[in-house]
């Protein structure tokens, strides 16, 4: 059940992007509440999870897939849209590619991606309660709001309440670019770990093939 909630976000996910898209501006603040959904889904596998004790590398190998495909397309059809840097989602693309590379050792390792960090302060850095709900919730506002202030742009171009739509795209860019740094942060410990990981990977499998 919980693997097929995280499935299922990447038909809203398409269903969102055509939205974005060819909605008219009430449809594109309509989406806004959509992406909240999408970005929702994404704790409820987890709870759903931990309830039916369906948690396991599966799991989390396959929510950490479409976390990864659900932020990169956000940000690639918002750069797209003209509502963010295209910088964000090239250093996010960059960030994820190198990062992923390492995590999906965690296999061999036998463990987790976020168990597989050695010091303390690269397990804080990268799977604190904290430094996960403060990414989560500056990354998911950032969706929303970039999808309500395309709407309002269209629906208020020429009125008053112009500026009020231009405000929201501005505090959407400033938690956008606060996301990214975040994104950076946190993967940053898994580069630094990683060639101590791979190293002891290396020396563990030259020693069961001696075996």
């Amino acid at each position: 059940m919980a693997n097929t909630i995280t499935l299922a976000r990447i038909p809203l996910l398409v269903v969102v992007v055509l939205l974005l898209y060819l909605g008219s501006p009430q449809v594109q603040v309509f989406t806004a509440l959509i992406v909240l959904l999408l970005i929702f889904m994404d704790t409820l596998d987890g709870l759903v999870a931990r309830y039916r004790k369906e948690d396991g590398m599966l799991g989390s190998k396959l929510d950490i897939a479409v976390d990864r495909i659900v932020e990169i397309v956000l940000w690639v059809v918002y750069s797209n849209l003209g509502l963010i840097s295209v910088a964000i989602p090239i250093i996010v693309i960059i960030r994820g590619g190198l990062v992923d590379t390492v995590r999906s050792f965690s296999l061999i390792w036998g463990e987790t991606s976020f168990g597989m960090m050695q010091t303390k302060w690269g397990r804080r850095l990268v799977g604190s309660n904290f430094m996960r709900s403060i990414y989560g919730i500056s990354k998911a506002v950032a969706f929303c709001l970039l999808a309500l202030a395309l709407g309002l742009m269209g629906l208020w171009e020429g009125t008053p309440k112009a500026g009020l739509a231009q405000a929201i795209l501005a505090v959407a860019v400033v938690l956008s670019w606060i996301a990214t740094i975040l994104c950076v942060v946190r993967g940053a410990p898994v580069l630094i770990e990683a060639r101590t990981l791979l190293s002891d990977l290396d020396a563990k499998v030259t020693d069961q093939t001696a075996k």
